[in-house]
């Protein structure tokens, strides 16, 4: 049955005095839903649209767009939640966290097309429990650098090939930082998502046999590496260790000004590089570095959720269903450019340059989409992590904690004692 009929039909059997009748084209009133959003480049224009088209499969119901800045989803919108308050839809990048709170899309979608399609992240979703569909995962995303390619080139230094480790981009950049004048070599998302590809790169488990939380010597050793590069001002003082708690920071700026070559990110900003780069300078996404471990990086994305305290259920949920049909998330992947969640997209291909991208994002976003093949096979602790409901908790410590040690407040020793304390008591 298609997606679209099927949404239909429930909401007509479900339609009261109150609520919209969609299938019937008629109405007892307009039903108006608030969408929380942050807008990665073009996203918030692109959901513009959608809502506007979305009137002619629901003529009386009215999303309402907020954008807000990801400090607001990270911080705020969980607080509204266990308020029993907060917008009727969002697109939020905790998924498991905020699982409690999602409308099941069971009823209102094709259930065995939607685990076809999204099987993959559904998990993530889902915080454990075993079944449900409770989103439409918007974007799936990767972690993964950025690599000035002018800078290189002006530097007369080779740009290390795929397989090399971090230490090797550490010296390459170290280079091209000392015949460039840079004021930094490398620059990473301050995260502790950002940073767990790379500690399982060098054999960071993240979790024990009984699938607790835990912090081994393979996270140590790459915690080690990149205090000891703030240390020698390969990396800058300016993202890690300038900001206090939790707080997120990243290197945009630095990169687009050609303050450093190499920047730690993901697949989600490559939009974003395109139009703040434009042509100013030769820019790749190039193979994560590796480690003893294999080659690390963290999937993830957001997703599209409705909530359970939504007044209007089924019309918030409708909408999820409607953007999840998949030649709507065809246009949508495309022109957001974004790696489809989407089995039945991602074997055929999107053509990204259609969309207005340019070769270099056409490329990266391909060679992104073959990263997260990669920790699918060498790192599957990554997809674990990513699907966990606590793991904000521990990407949170990751960054308050080694950021103290950068600046010589705690030892690094006195760091992972921290870090596993808040592991206890909020994690596991």
């Amino acid at each position: 049955m298609n997606n679209r009929v099927k949404v239909s039909m429930r909401l007509a059997a479900l339609a009261t005095a109150s609520a919209v009748a969609l299938s019937a084209g008629t109405s007892a009133g307009a039903v108006d839903l608030d969408l929380m959003a942050n807008s990665n480049d073009n996203q918030g224009a692109v959901l513009a649209d959608f809502i506007e088209r979305y009137k002619e499969v629901a003529p009386d119901v009215n999303i309402n767009l907020n954008v807000v800045g990801y400090d607001v989803i990270r911080e705020q919108l969980p607080v509204q939640l266990e308020a029993g308050s907060g917008p009727d839809l969002a697109l939020v990048t905790d998924l498991g966290g905020l699982n409690p709170y999602y409308i099941d899309l069971t009823p209102y979608v094709d259930a065995a097309t939607w685990e076809a399609d999204y099987g993959a992240v559904l998990p993530w979703y889902r915080a454990g429990k075993p079944d449900g569909i409770n989103g439409f995962h918007t974007e799936m995303t990767v972690t993964g650098p950025y690599v000035n390619l002018t800078m290189f080139e002006e530097a007369g230094v080779e740009v290390p090939p795929p397989g090399s480790t971090w230490d090797d981009w550490a010296e390459a950049t170290q280079e091209v930082m000392d015949a460039t004048g840079s004021y930094a070599g490398m620059v990473m998302d301050r995260s502790g998502h950002r940073m767990a590809g790379p500690a399982m790169s060098y054999g960071a488990k993240y979790f024990d046999e009984n699938g607790k939380w835990i912090i081994d010597e393979g996270y140590r050793t790459f915690a080690q590496k990149m205090i000891d590069w703030h240390a020698s001002g390969l990396m800058p003082p300016d993202v890690w260790p300038a900001m206090s708690g939790t707080k997120y920071a990243n290197g945009n700026e630095m990169f687009f000004n050609q303050d450093v070559p190499f920047y730690m990110s993901g697949s989600w900003n490559i939009g974003n590089v395109q139009n703040n780069v434009g042509d100013k300078f030769d820019w790749a996404v190039v193979p994560v570095p590796c480690g003893p471990a294999g080659c690390g990086v963290m999937p993830g994305g957001a997703g599209l959720v409705a909530f359970n305290h939504s007044e209007h259920p089924d019309e918030a949920a409708a909408f999820v269903a409607w953007m999840g049909e998949t030649e709507n998330a065809r246009e949508w992947y495309t022109r957001t450019f974004a790696i489809p969640a989407n089995k039945t997209l991602q074997d055929e291909g999107l053509d990204y340059e259609s969309a207005g991208a340019l070769p270099a994002v056409a490329e990266g976003l391909n060679l992104f989409a073959e990263m997260v093949a990669t920790a699918a096979e060498q790192t599957p602790q990554a997809y674990a992590a990513q699907g966990n409901p606590t793991n904000t908790a521990v990407f949170n410590a990751t960054t308050q904690y080694l950021s103290g040690v950068m600046n010589g407040e705690l030892t690094l020793d006195e760091a992972i004692a921290k870090i596993e304390e808040e592991i206890a008591t909020n994690a596991n």
